[in-house]
């Protein structure tokens, strides 16, 4: 879980837009020679952005589908949570007193 938190934080980072765009800046108020690479850098950020997102899942799904999909998980969450209280009620899991 914690790893996929830091791909997941990793993967935020990545997609940071504003200090490619603020290296624009300081290049076009320097009148530098770089503003086409550092042009090509945001570009390419941009097309990993696009990227990142056609892969996200459900985004194939309308909204409509999604909501679908979100109360079904929903009512599986419940009945499974109902599980569980009903499993736990049945003192079949006694714990052990310690000495």
């Amino acid at each position: 879980m914690a790893v996929a938190q830091q791909t997941q934080e990793k993967e935020s980072e990545d997609c940071s837009l504003l200090p490619l765009v603020h290296d624009i800046i300081k290049c076009m108020d320097k009148d530098s020679p770089d503003v086409h690479q550092e042009l090509a850098k945001l570009k390419a950020k941009i097309q990993e952005a696009r990227e990142q997102i056609s892969n996200m899942p459900g985004v194939d799904c309308s909204p409509v589908e999604q909501q679908q999909q979100l109360a079904t998980l929903r009512e599986q969450v419940r009945t499974k949570n109902q599980l569980l209280q009903k499993y736990k009620s049945l003192c079949m899991f006694d714990v052990p007193k310690a000495s």
